[in-house]
């Protein structure tokens, strides 16, 4: 029975102090909660997918006129069909992380990695390797198949049912032509807007759905970017039939500004589709790289998009897209409620390469592991940006820490290393004044729910210049454990590194190895293979690639660790921020139907809208708020237990880091012996993999690319092409992306 103080000593994560349970129980009410968030996701699947289907959609018609009657009206019936089953999918969601810890991920997955044949995997086989969706595998090929038939199939299904109804009517024959344009327009509406219903749930960073599925949210955007294609292009030509009806009609002014009470209300749609349009262009590739700030400032229109498309449709029709739009509200305000906290950073150094390495506080029951990435704000540099940045240590380095490696690439890097540096200049010479201050706010971690590298015995680990920041976490992750003998590790790994100037070889330095398993060469069989493309020859002051350009210490720690208020953070307290503004909702849409919208005859379609979205964002600020700050409140009495042992390991963390500063050199040398460095070519894939598999045999070969798009194409290329024309005794490689592409 555990006691009080080992409640504050469980990780963040771990349920095990507030569920007691079996191994059987477990695994048995996980395969229940399963299926019944298998048979909820396919009937609600199958219902949008047959909707256009006639039959469906007298059926559906039936089924309302027997549930308008109650409190909800019209509006309930639509939300409990088609929002209804995405939230009792998020509850389920929640139970099942509930009575699934951390621990029992890792066994799971080192299980997985544990079966005797290797065999091939939807998730990790690439399908399509070039083109304008990028890599692509098997089960994401099949996600763009589905939706594709799913577009095919309604705009058929809908353009026979508009002839069979044009047939039917005795209008004009120009009137059948406006008519005709008129319906069309409404279909890809009607087709676009089930879109609309998975639009929102990719971008929910810590989302219980995405946690659910194991798909980090660096993954997921590129989810979002193909339904937001789908979606703009059906709400386009929807716009776009009705404009050439109007104008054809000669009411093209009249009809763009009406703004009905009982209908349809144009003036919003227009603003809702102009307002997306702008989202749309500025977030299409060649613009978002070369102007990425127009793109970040423009996308949040979304409020815009959004409040005025509940306008334009009214309240039923929004409550059919409001499931992915409600949870998208609830991180966004979670996420919004992180990032008021300052962090400390506990120290900041610049490498050669000009990359800075920043070690940010964070309190000792924030779990994150070797994949997660933060998103970093500082104030003296910007109010509005946030960059991501995958984090470089493991959560094995130190409870109340972590670290990133930033890359100075453009104008906001180049700010944020002139700002390290003046600090550092400004110690030096003045350390008994005060000092220009550097303000971080973090929000995250995010990433995958559970370490996937530690399925595979074996891994090929493939990075382009920083991206070598998450593959320095797994090998430090990877010799934690092998230093404490842990079984079911990665034992054999390759790391195939491009880089453009040696310079950046200083980058293998920050993994302490001589304190972490100075011995590890009889239990890991690691191997680096590093490509310096742009050198034709050892430079002369190679000798020198170890040491430190700039690197200062901020002893003035606050004890502002990142807070806990996150997504991926406490499952049960997540879990009741998720179902207590949902219950919040429904409270608040019974009692305004109750004592207004009924008593005082409100039909207005577009004000209903504006209601609905109204009790979705008060829900949202009033009880998830109140869970919030009883989640701040237990955070803060578990930070009040530990801080004794807080403060003394802060104390000792920064006298480490000031006193080891010039050690970094001997673990570049430690980690220089297992390295082999090539100058003036690139990686060969092909002859590297084809000696992998000679090597390795009939094994489960991870490999993880952490690099530019053509960098993942190359390797996912490659990893097709052997498992294609792979022997019996051959491995199968499993492509796995760590790629962070907005």
């Amino acid at each position: 029975m555990p006691t009080a103080m080992d409640a504050t000593t469980q990780p963040l994560l771990s349920t095990a102090y507030y569920v007691t349970k079996t191994p059987t129980f477990s695994s048995s009410s996980k395969w229940v909660l399963k299926i019944l968030m298998w048979v909820v996701f396919i009937f609600w699947a199958t219902l949008i997918f047959l909707f256009p289907a006639e039959t469906v959609h007298e059926l559906f018609s039936q089924w309302i006129q027997l549930s308008s009657g109650t409190v909800f009206g019209i509006t309930g019936s639509f939300f409990l069909v088609f929002t209804g089953p995405i939230l009792i999918i998020a509850f389920l969601a929640i139970v099942y992380l509930v009575i699934s810890d951390y621990g029992e991920q890792e066994k799971e997955l080192q299980e997985k990695g544990a079966s005797k044949y290797p065999r091939f995997r939807l998730w990790t086989f690439p399908v399509l390797v070039d083109g304008p969706f990028g890599v692509v595998s098997a089960a994401e090929f099949i996600g763009i198949l589905l939706f594709t038939a799913f577009v095919f199939w309604a705009v058929c299904s809908y353009t026979l049912q508009n002839l069979r109804l044009l047939a039917e009517s005795h209008f004009p024959s120009k009137s059948d032509c406006y008519l005709m344009l008129e319906l069309s327009g409404l279909r890809f509406g009607l087709i676009g807007l089930f879109c609309l219903a998975f639009l929102f749930l990719p971008i929910a960073r810590g989302s219980v759905l995405l946690r659910l599925v194991d798909i980090p949210f660096e993954h997921a955007t590129k989810y979002h970017v193909w339904l937001g294609h789908l979606t703009m292009f059906l709400f386009t030509l929807h716009g776009l039939f009705y404009v050439i009806a109007w104008a054809m009609d000669g009411r093209l002014l009249q009809r763009i500004l009406e703004w009905k009470k009982i209908g349809v209300s144009n003036l919003p749609g227009v603003i809702s589709l102009l307002a997306g349009l702008l989202m749309w262009v500025t977030s299409l590739s060649p613009v978002r790289k070369q102007y990425f700030e127009l793109f970040f400032y423009t996308h949040q229109l979304y409020v815009v998009f959004v409040v005025f498309f509940a306008l334009h449709v009214g309240d039923f029709i929004f409550s059919m897209a409001a499931g992915g739009i409600f949870l998208f509200i609830l991180d966004r305000f979670l996420r919004f409620c992180q990032s008021r906290r300052p962090v400390d950073i506990i120290s900041a150094t610049c490498l050669p390469c000009g990359t800075l390495e920043l070690v940010l506080s964070k309190p000792g029951n924030l779990r994150y592991n070797a994949l997660s990435f933060i998103f970093l704000q500082v104030k003296e540099l910007s109010w509005l940006q946030w960059h991501p940045f995958s984090v470089s240590s493991s959560p094995l380095d130190g409870k109340y820490h972590l670290s990133i490696l930033i890359k100075v690439l453009g104008k906001w890097t180049e700010k944020l290393r002139g700002n390290i540096s003046n600090f550092c200049k400004e110690k030096q010479e003045l350390p008994f004044q005060p000092h220009s201050k550097i303000t971080a706010s973090v929000e995250g971690p995010y990433g995958h729910e559970s370490p996937y590298h530690l399925m595979y015995e074996n891994l090929v680990l493939v990075a382009g210049g920083i991206g070598v920041s998450p593959f320095l976490a797994i090998l430090s992750d990877i010799l934690h454990s092998a230093r404490e003998n842990k079984t079911c590790l990665p034992r054999n790994i390759l790391l195939l590194w491009a880089i453009k100037k040696s310079d950046e070889l200083c980058l293998l330095s920050t993994v302490d190895v001589q304190s972490i398993c100075p011995y590890f060469f009889d239990k890991l069989n690691i191997e680096i293979q590093i490509y310096i493309t742009q050198e034709s020859e050892p430079p002369l002051e190679e000798g020198d690639i170890g040491k430190t350009v700039n690197s200062s210490v901020f002893p003035a720690l606050s004890g502002r660790g990142m807070s806990v208020l996150v997504g991926t953070g406490n499952n049960i307290w997540s879990g009741i921020y998720v179902i207590l503004p949902v219950v919040g909702f429904c409270l608040f849409m019974g009692l305004l139907n109750i004592y207004y919208i009924n008593p005082f005859g409100i039909n207005a379609w577009w004000y209903k809208g504006l209601l609905f979205v109204l009790c979705m964002v008060a829900s949202v600020v009033i009880f998830g708020g109140a869970v919030v700050g009883l989640w701040h409140l237990w955070e803060r009495r578990i930070s009040e237990s530990e801080e004794f042992e807080d403060n003394q390991i802060k104390i000792g963390m920064v006298n480490h880091i000031n006193g080891s500063m010039e050690d970094k050199e001997s673990n570049h040398e430690s980690l220089a012996s297992t390295s082999t460095i090539q100058y003036g070519c690139r990686p060969d894939f092909k002859e590297i993999f084809g000696s992998v598999s000679e090597r390795w045999g009939q094994v489960d070969v991870g490999v993880i690319v952490c690099g530019p798009p053509t960098l993942q194409a190359s390797v996912a290329k490659e990893c097709r092409s052997h498992n294609i024309r792979r022997r019996s005794h051959h491995p199968i490689f499993h492509f796995n992306s760590h790629s962070f592409d907005l």
